[in-house]
């Protein structure tokens, strides 16, 4: 089983998981109908990937293959802006169906949730430990806890922002998430 190779057909199917997978849902998704939409056939994706939890998986790691930006701001405040901003901008860039999915997909499959925390665990580490390791480098005193919560509270603000209330993550926002919520509370203040 293992990570696929990025052949044309493996882009496919990935591609046609996560289409379906928007259309349709994560419990109605099916391998068969994969198979359909992608052109591959039925035994190449399970092949591939092991079982439904896999394949959505990887479709969703190869989405979101984006890399946090480094921190070059000088201080924690611009790093900060930086990165939230850049977070904001992958939100919102992705599909709310697709999230949606995802979300209740992850409440009734115990293989999913596992999957999908672990590719949130390393996106997760990837956002938050370099610019917390140059901050503490200069100076900073932050909380034990500050890269955890930096990386529950700005993507669930985020989330909010855009989906529940409807509204832009545009800069007096995003200043306003660093200054009055993330730094007190990386700070532990």
């Amino acid at each position: 089983m293992g990570r696929p190779r990025d052949t044309s057909r493996d882009l496919s199917i990935l591609d046609a998981t996560l289409s379906l997978l928007t259309e349709v849902g994560y419990e109605q998704l099916s391998m068969e109908a994969v198979a359909s939409r992608s052109g591959a056939a039925k035994t190449t994706i399970y092949r591939r990937y092991r079982d439904k939890a896999a394949l959505v998986a990887a479709a969703v790691e190869h989405r979101s293959q984006a890399t946090p930006p480094e921190p070059v701001a000088g201080d924690l405040r611009g790093d900060l802006l930086g990165l939230v901003s850049w977070l904001a901008r992958q939100i919102a860039e992705q599909e709310i169906g697709l999230l949606g999915a995802l979300f209740a997909g992850m409440r009734s499959d115990a293989r999913l949730a596992e999957e999908m925390r672990r590719i949130l665990r390393r996106d997760e580490a990837a956002m938050t430990d370099e610019p917390l390791r140059k901050a503490i480098r200069h100076g900073e005193e932050l909380s034990p806890r500050a890269a955890e919560l930096l990386a529950e509270v700005a993507p669930a603000v985020i989330v909010h922002r855009i989906v529940i209330a409807g509204e832009p993550c545009d800069e007096p926002f995003i200043g306003h998430l660093v200054d009055d919520i993330l730094l007190p509370l990386l700070r532990g203040h």
